[in-house]
């Protein structure tokens, strides 16, 4: 089965004629505003009906004006043809009961750690992070729960005064990430690289802690 991610996601997307749905890094994202709680509810359940007929399942948020939902392919750890088939259907679902998305919302937190020793720091993060110190898959740090971001670890040389070792990446949307980066100037930022834009643009707050607005396109 074929595996998305990157600009291919975000062509298949396309392809499929998904407008509500977003790729994000490994999975796929879409908001639908049921405005009260009954309405999304509701929505919720013709969902979970969808998904036990398709035997693929989603993580689901209902909360009282929204519903949120991911769609992945944890076999594949991307997202695959379910994904989109799913994805089309739940659009139909929520289109059936009057809901329209808000599809420039989706995001999602990635926390990504410079070091120049992954293996003697992942067991610490992975304990500290989810209590298990075996939630370590390559050079991520794993929330099996799904209440913690992904923390990632990036390959640096050794300093002998180390410089910033935490830095934060937003991915968004393609559509919605000049706005996020011109409201982050706004807020007192400043642009310090834009060379793999709209790969990612890197960021700086007042004190110099960088961040980096993520999205998918031209990614491989």
């Amino acid at each position: 089965m074929t595996a998305y991610t990157g600009q291919k996601l975000l062509d298949a997307l396309d392809a499929h004629g998904l407008p509500d749905w977003q790729g994000l890094p490994a999975c796929i994202g879409a908001r639908f505003l049921s405005g009260d709680f009954a309405t999304g509810l509701e929505l919720v359940t013709r969902i979970g009906a969808a998904a036990e007929e398709a035997n693929h399942h989603p993580d689901v948020t209902l909360t009282f004006p929204y519903v949120a939902i991911r769609l992945t392919s944890h076999d594949t750890g991307a997202v695959t043809e379910r994904d989109l088939e799913l994805a089309g259907r739940i659009s139909e679902l929520a289109a059936s009961a009057g809901v329209v998305a808000d599809p420039k919302v989706p995001a999602l937190l990635e926390l990504g750690m410079d070091t120049a020793d992954r293996d003697a720091i992942a067991p610490f993060w992975a304990v500290l992070l989810t209590g298990d110190a075996s939630n370590v898959s390559g050079p991520d740090v794993i929330d099996p729960a799904g209440q913690m971001p992904l923390l990632w670890f990036q390959d640096c040389e050794e300093h002998a005064v180390p410089h910033q070792r935490l830095h934060v990446d937003v991915s968004v949307p393609a559509a919605a990430a000049p706005e996020r980066i011109r409201a982050a100037v706004e807020a007192g930022g400043t642009v310090v690289d834009e060379a793999q834009a709209p790969s990612f643009t890197v960021l700086a707050d007042a004190d110099g802690n960088r961040a980096c607005v993520c999205t998918l396109e031209n990614r491989p």
